[in-house]
């Protein structure tokens, strides 16, 4: 495994530099994912050759960036096992797919009284839009509650389930805890009381397969940069049915059938919600990161990434002195924690002037924080590209931190 991960890290150029005089350690990858050269040859070459406005031209560029630009589609596609290549949006990344459900699906669908249930652990970007639905409808939003080891409470969602509920939003993969909810039983139930599902799979679609026909998810949304790809672009995927139900999120350019003073006609899917010139670079750069994962052993690789986590928690246990944030026996490969006595800033920058790249602070996920009663935490969140030898060094590295702070 390790002559493979050394053959993997070759593939990604960011992570061979220095930083502050030592080599670059990179364990913030909840927060964005190195590139791979294949991404960035394909952007280049995207720019180099093929520049032109996708759909509508009339010569060979246009003609070749679009292809480009739906075959891409067509790789998400295959890479979520969507029915339909219509059933993939593009978007600037998950907040933006969010905000498509809540401005489209949830105006049409969510009224005074009704309610949403969301979990206690979701990131900002699944809850804030949520909350600004409510106050102009009079919904109701509820938080599913979580335990102190960071699982979702099963028994109070089933509780909680009632005719009234018409969505549920939900985390696939906590971003601070690295928590992984069952979304599948979460769906189950939930379409058993009439109630439609959306997963926020920004943290999970680096690490497994995902199946959103074998989930029976009605929406899913992710975004490039945390699956090795571009920033800047990122995926709706919603049934075929009900993206067909819903109006367009933004007028303008594409969008359209016919425009007239008199009345405009839309677009079929997934055209009428990709109003302007989209990101064609970034669409295509993102397809080449799912190519370049699917010529990877990723049930192997999750397995590593599970080694990694195994490990920190050994060494932990070892420093002393180490609080855990987010011990669900279900996790992803993110380690989050405290030092006792140190704030998580102060952590954060001893380690990276030892060349230690992690997240500090509350990880956009503040309701979380605010019920275990700590302002934030310091995240290691691991992908495959790392290696036990990362791990080490991040003890290493907070020895001398507890030694300087404590």
């Amino acid at each position: 495994m390790t002559d493979l991960i050394n053959q993997i890290r070759n593939d990604f150029p960011a992570l061979h530099q220095e930083v502050n005089g030592k080599p670059l350690v990179y364990l913030d990858n909840g927060a964005t994912t190195h590139k791979p050269n294949a991404v960035i040859d394909a952007i280049s070459d995207y720019y180099r050759t093929d520049n032109s406005n996708v759909h509508r031209g009339a010569h060979t560029l246009s003609d070749r960036a679009t292809q480009r630009f739906e075959d891409a589609r067509k790789t998400v596609q295959a890479f979520l096992n969507a029915a339909k290549a219509e059933e993939i949006v593009w978007t600037r990344g998950t907040t933006e797919s969010i905000n498509i459900v809540a401005n489209t699906w949830a105006r049409q669908n969510v009224k005074a009284g009704d309610q949403i249930l969301v979990t206690a652990m979701e990131h900002h970007s699944n809850i804030v839009p949520w909350q600004m639905l409510c106050e102009q409808t009079g919904a109701e939003l509820i938080p599913i509650p979580v335990s102190a080891a960071g699982e979702l409470d099963m028994a109070a969602f089933a509780e909680l389930l009632n005719e009234r509920v018409k969505l549920v939003s939900v985390v696939h993969v906590s971003n601070a805890l690295g928590t992984i909810n069952p979304v599948a039983e979460i769906i189950e139930k939930a379409h058993a009381v009439g109630a439609k599902v959306l997963l926020d799979g920004a943290q999970a679609v680096a690490h497994w397969d995902i199946d959103v026909q074998a989930l029976d998810a009605d929406f899913y949304a992710f975004s490039g940069h945390k699956l090795f790809g571009p920033t800047g672009i990122g995926v709706l995927y919603g049934k075929e049915a009900l993206l067909n139900a819903m109006p367009p999120y933004q007028g303008g350019g594409e969008m359209i059938e016919h425009v007239s003073f008199g009345k405009t006609t839309y677009n079929s899917l997934p055209y009428k919600f990709e109003a302007g010139t989209p990101n064609i670079a970034g669409a295509i750069g993102l397809a080449a990161a799912i190519e370049y994962l699917n010529g990877l052993d990723r049930v192997a690789l999750a397995a590593h990434e599970d080694t990694l986590l195994a490990r920190s928690v050994e060494l932990a246990e070892q420093l002393g002195g180490i609080q855990a944030v987010g011990t669900a026996a279900n996790k992803a490969s993110v380690f989050s924690f405290l030092l006792e006595g140190a704030h998580p800033a102060d952590v954060g920058t001893l380690l990276d002037q030892q060349g230690i790249a992690v997240r500090t602070g509350h990880h956009c996920a503040m309701p979380i924080m605010d019920q275990f009663c700590i302002p934030g935490t310091v995240r290691a969140s691991y992908t495959f590209y790392n290696t036990l030898e990362d791990v080490e060094t991040l003890f290493r590295g907070l020895e001398k931190a507890k030694m300087f702070l404590l």
